[in-house]
């Protein structure tokens, strides 16, 4: 299995779990409150940032736009092409977020929803690019993105396997280099019940390629749990305010959160370490204070026979064994011993 490598981070089995706070549109339009969420995710130990590359004209459809006239938000009502006016990135906004990550010493990259913003991101130098739930099937532009030979992150989500295949198979063909699938549910927020973390399994061994998680779950357990399960990229939604106004701001994680997320996922991880069986010096220091050793039950003169009945077991366990009595019962003691006393190797 290939891991990717972004930003000179390698990303894969084996590898500390990479954790992207995703800004998404929650900068609001607003490149100030966006400089504030890069820092604060910088300060929460993220290992990475990620936007939404996409404008009114490359996503939604005239014939959508005259369909929805009115689009509530907490700050009222308005037409879903003035929404999407609003939280949409210029090549302008762009750079300067790019600019800001680079000042601030963080990896900046996107999801990716066009051509047009494929060659945007790339004329930026983003490490790697994203390839959101509702693209699986784009298969065209899982070629283009292909071409620039970026690593790449597919989220899986409303996807069946048939399709991922598929989508893994464009990917392969058109020259992509290692590629991460993120197990995710496009539901927000996702209830516990159907996140199906065990899904991660399945496209691992499916697919034989690095298995990660995006998260639109509310809290810190569920993502948390998938570094337990394996996933080695955790995508979270990040805020400043889970009460601001915006689309994502209540199902994203507070820097409380994220700042959690982030140590107790690196606590995890250290926690799984290998499969191989073995004991670490300090165990085997603590077998000598916490296991037992064999001692006289009662006083035994020289010569005499030694029966189970004579032997009792006691801590410290630094000399013969329980489990090695079957080398003691039925020999002769050498010499008086007492009750209570530690019975050595030399004693019989």
């Amino acid at each position: 299995m290939e891991k990717l490598n972004i930003a000179g981070r390698l990303v894969g089995p084996g590898e500390p779990p990479f954790i992207v706070a995703e800004i998404g549109s929650n900068h609001n339009g607003d490149l100030s409150l966006c400089r504030r969420l890069i820092e604060e995710a910088k300060h929460c130990g993220a290992d990475a940032v990620k936007f939404q590359s996409w404008t009114k004209r490359s996503l939604v459809s005239k014939a959508e736009y005259e369909r929805n006239t009115r689009y509530g938000t907490k700050a009222g009502s308005s037409t879903l092409e003035e929404e999407l006016e609003r939280y949409q990135l210029t090549p302008e906004a762009h750079g300067r977020i790019a600019a800001d990550c680079q000042e601030v010493g963080i990896p900046f990259f996107s999801s990716c929803f066009s051509f047009e913003e494929v060659d945007l991101l790339e004329s930026l130098n983003v490490p790697a690019y994203k390839i959101a739930s509702m693209d699986v099937n784009h298969l065209p532009l899982l070629e283009y993105v292909a071409k620039k030979g970026k690593p790449i992150l597919l989220s899986t989500g409303l996807a069946t396997l048939g399709e991922i295949e598929a989508a893994l198979a464009m990917l392969g063909i058109s020259g992509a280099p290692p590629v991460a699938l993120l197990h995710c549910l496009s539901i927000y927020p996702s209830p516990a019940a159907i996140v199906n973390l065990r899904n991660m399994a399945t496209l691992q061994t499916a697919f034989d390629v690095p298995v990660g998680y995006s998260d639109h779950s509310l809290g810190t357990s569920i993502p948390i749990a998938a570094v337990a399960l394996g996933a080695c990229i955790i995508e979270k939604h990040f805020t400043l305010d889970k009460q601001m106004d915006g689309w994502d701001h209540a199902i994203s994680a507070d820097p409380a959160e994220l700042s959690y997320l982030v140590s107790e996922s690196k606590n995890v991880f250290s926690a799984l370490g290998k499969a191989t069986r073995g004991l670490t010096s300090e165990q085997l220091h603590k077998r000598t204070v916490f296991r037992r050793r064999v001692v006289l039950a009662r006083p035994l003169k020289a010569g005499e026979k030694i029966t189970a009945a004579d032997l009792d077991y006691k801590r410290p366990g630094n000399g013969i064994n329980p489990d090695e009595i079957r080398y003691v019962v039925g020999r002769a003691v050498k010499r008086d011993v007492e009750s209570e006393e530690e019975l050595e190797w030399s004693d019989i």
